[in-house]
């Protein structure tokens, strides 16, 4: 069984590696699900690890539906990737409502050629996880990645199974969210060839800060956040007097 380590930083890649993890999947703060890492961390991982580095194509939180401007960035970053060297492409887009917005996505496949493409969480967001599998199977998808549409692939091992089944060797369905040492074997035994995890590891809190940087209300799924033009236009008007 393959082991997908979710790094999120350049130490935890090393430490999976160390660990004798089989792959990785790179990308930046976990805590909102994760987006694409800098090049510098691209750069470093890929000549200092002797695994597969596949990297998160998401150009920013939130949604899974894209701006031309966010699907322009995401192209630029699936080429510097493959310039880089990385040995695997992990995205996908999203329609308004939600189900596989196959043409972009299909861009995206396209793009990242000759690299394996595995489409990501985003797929826990679909309606129906049936037609978003048929229509992932018809783009030649080599992977997804899902909780099986539950908070924890645990949780989802019924929907799970059934979309193993279905793929019957076609694509890799890669179950991920909450697997650990404690329910791994479930994963195994039910016959799944591949496992993600992050087994990110909480150290000893340092003293507390008095200043905190984290903003919750900048953490809502539900909207895309973007500067105020007018509120800018405001302050400026007000200091250029």
């Amino acid at each position: 069984m393959i082991l997908e380590i979710c790094a999120s930083n350049y130490q935890s890649a090393i430490n999976a590696q160390n660990a004798g993890a089989h792959r990785i999947e790179l990308c930046s703060e976990l805590a909102v699900g994760g987006i694409t890492p800098s090049y510098g961390l691209i750069k470093l991982a890929i000549k200092n690890l002797s695994i597969p580095v596949f990297v998160l194509i998401r150009p920013r939180s939130g949604n899974f539906t894209y701006s031309e401007a966010d699907f322009e960035i995401m192209k630029q970053d699936i080429q510097i990737c493959k310039k880089l060297g990385c040995a695997g492409i992990v995205s996908g887009v999203l329609n308004l409502d939600n189900t596989v917005d196959v043409e972009r996505t299909k861009e995206l496949i396209e793009l990242s050629k000759p690299l394996p493409f595995t489409f990501h969480r985003a797929f826990d967001r679909t309606p129906n996880p049936f037609d978003a599998l048929k229509a992932l199977m018809e783009l030649k998808v080599d992977r997804i990645l899902t909780s099986g549409q539950a908070i924890s692939a645990e949780k989802g091992i019924l929907i799970l199974n059934q979309l193993n089944q279905l793929a019957d060797g076609v694509l890799t369905i890669l179950p991920g969210s909450g697997i650990n040492p404690k329910n791994i074997l479930i994963f195994k035994g039910a016959g799944f060839k591949e496992a993600h995890c992050s087994v990110v590891l909480s150290p000893e809190a340092k003293a507390s800060t008095t200043i905190p940087m984290n903003t919750p209300n900048f953490l809502n799924e539900g909207q895309e956040l973007a500067s105020n033009v007018d509120v800018i236009a405001a302050m400026l008007k007000i200091i250029s007097n």
